[in-house]
């Protein structure tokens, strides 16, 4: 068995036309989402939920220092993870944190008829369909930087 700490696959070296266009689909997304009208503190909470659940170090490091840096306090960080039982997020955020659950977790009942409804109810279409992409995108980096074991630590946050 590997250790946790040996190396892996550099991907971005190894398939880099592949891994320029995966972060082309994220600025993409990431855009799209702020033309949209999507909160940056709520897409950054959407990935670190998403990373929370998929164990995800590197990208729970990357999130939590972006979160910091647009202004996301402390205590709405570290309750993350117990979201439903705290008064720290708003309907919008509880909206977009069930259905990050639910997509994250796709294989646990697939996304219920009522986490879409009330998500298409709080954002309405357009938005709804921002959220999807940037879900869809932190969960397929968390599963590269999960393989490829990327190490937490070294990322600091562009001003």
């Amino acid at each position: 068995m590997t250790s946790k700490n040996s190396k892996r696959l550099n991907l971005k070296d190894l398939s880099a036309p592949t891994y320029a266009v995966m972060n082309r689909l994220a600025g993409t997304a990431a855009k799209a989402a702020e033309e949209a009208g999507l909160e940056k503190s709520l897409l950054e909470l959407v990935r670190i939920r998403a990373s929370q659940i998929n164990g995800c170090a590197f990208c729970l490091d990357m999130h939590a220092l972006d979160a910091r840096a647009a202004g996301e306090t402390e205590q709405r960080i570290y309750a993350l993870n117990a979201w439903e039982e705290t008064p720290f997020f708003d309907d919008r955020e509880r909206a977009a944190l069930a259905l990050t659950e639910a997509i994250t977790l796709v294989h646990d009942g697939h996304v219920p008829d009522e986490v879409y409804e009330h998500a298409v109810n709080v954002f309405g279409e357009a938005q709804l369909a921002q959220l999807v992409w940037a879900i869809t995108v932190i969960n397929a980096y968390n599963r590269v930087a999960i393989t490829a074991r990327l190490t937490p630590g070294n990322y600091t946050p562009s001003a």
